[in-house]
């Protein structure tokens, strides 16, 4: 097989939403090497013991559990919880989402977001609260934390359990608690497209005790020790590889924050006068990861529909994406199982027409930022 070279890869100057942003790579390199020299890939070695107890630190909380990616996560930690019947779900979120409850036998009750954050609206839950309700999971999209006080009150009201899809908001703070503190536990995803990647992986974050035990059972196949299954389980480990990327990637970690504020900022001042042009702002009560340069294009007010200026710039080798179009709703196999709800979220069906998701990362550079401001002011110029 003729492995692309160095200079082919470097050749393409595509700006990518999501290109992978990598940590101290020395420190990666000498990792890999005792990896290699042990010969210990998986199973819960030196690595990955490693990157745990750094989680759990940095998180501040009791439990934080590597798996293989956040989607294994999302439905390990429904199995863990025992949950059942519906579960309700944010229609505005990347269909991991409801795909991890659907593979588990729960249906996905999809709930509308509040257009001032994107997240689901709390105030619409209780309307969709039913006998077979077992849980509520909430996504905090952008990295900015959901109205976690509002949907534990309602949980709590109805005796539901409560989880959180916590892909975008590693390293977010929110009310002075770090992300991964809240309901009954957060899922994290690691992916290479996070600004905090292992390549692949993820990690379940909770306070408690005994459902931490079971997903630690759940994701080693059951096993409580050698030759000793004790549990229904799958295959959730994350590889040794993976978490020494996450531990170098660590050792930069304000470094990558730094570099995403960096760009946020820039792509701020640039954006900020452009009628029909709307950035996403970030709370300055609750510290961000700015993982996300996300737009609300409005194209009463400017000269150019969303897909319009998508489209004119890739033309111009800038990979901006609408996310999460058309909504998971409107995608299979939920719209062909639950036609009755493509028509309930009608703030959701709005946005997904709008936002677009500009590139950022540390391989952006502030002139490149200042090339796409430019095409989307001139574009959008009446």
């Amino acid at each position: 097989m003729k492995l692309t070279s160095k200079k082919d890869i470097n050749s393409d100057k595509t700006l990518h939403v999501g290109r992978p942003n990598i940590g101290n790579i020395d420190m990666f390199k000498k990792l890999t090497d005792n990896i290699i020299e042990s010969r210990w890939f998986t199973n819960s070695g030196q690595m990955v013991k490693a990157f745990e107890k750094t989680l759990c630190e940095y998180l501040n909380v009791r439990h934080c559990i590597p798996v293989c990616n956040g989607t294994v996560g999302l439905q390990i930690a429904s199995q863990a919880m025992e949950l059942k019947g519906e579960v309700i779900v944010p229609a505005f979120t990347f269909v991991a989402s409801p795909h991890a409850l659907q593979w588990e036998g729960i249906k996905p009750i999809f709930i509308d977001i509040d257009p001032s954050t994107h997240n689901l609206d709390p105030s619409k839950i209780e309307s969709l609260i039913s006998e077979k309700t077992s849980a509520i999971l909430g996504v905090h999209i952008w990295g900015r934390p959901c109205n976690t006080y509002e949907i534990q009150k309602l949980a709590d009201k109805h005796n539901l359990k409560v989880f959180f899809d916590a892909a975008h908001a590693f390293g977010c703070r929110h009310n002075g608690r770090m992300i991964g503190n809240f309901g009954n536990c957060e899922v994290f995803s690691f992916h290479a497209t996070k600004f905090f990647n292992t390549f692949e992986g993820g990690a379940i974050a909770t306070n408690d005790d005994d459902l931490a035990h079971k997903i630690r059972l759940m994701k080693n196949f059951g096993f409580e020790s050698m030759d000793h299954v004790i549990h229904i389980g799958t295959n959730g480990k994350m590889s040794e590889i993976c978490a020494a990327m996450g531990l170098a990637c660590f050792d930069k970690l304000r470094d990558l924050i730094a570099v995403n504020r960096l760009n946020y900022n820039a792509y701020y001042e640039h954006l900020r006068n452009i009628p029909g042009i709307k950035l996403i702002e970030y709370s300055n009560q609750d510290e961000a990861n700015y993982q996300y340069i996300a737009v609300e294009i409005d194209e009463d007010k400017s000269n150019i529909t969303r897909d319009e200026l998508m489209y004119r710039l890739h033309d111009q080798n800038i990979r901006a994406r609408r996310y999460f179009y058309p909504g998971c709703h409107k995608m299979e196999p939920y719209k062909t199982l639950y036609p009755s709800q493509i028509h309930n979220v009608p703030c959701t069906d709005a946005l997904c027409k709008r936002i677009l998701v500009l590139p950022t990362g540390n391989t952006v550079t502030l002139s490149a930022i200042k090339k796409i401001c430019k095409i989307i002011k001139k574009s959008s110029k009446k």
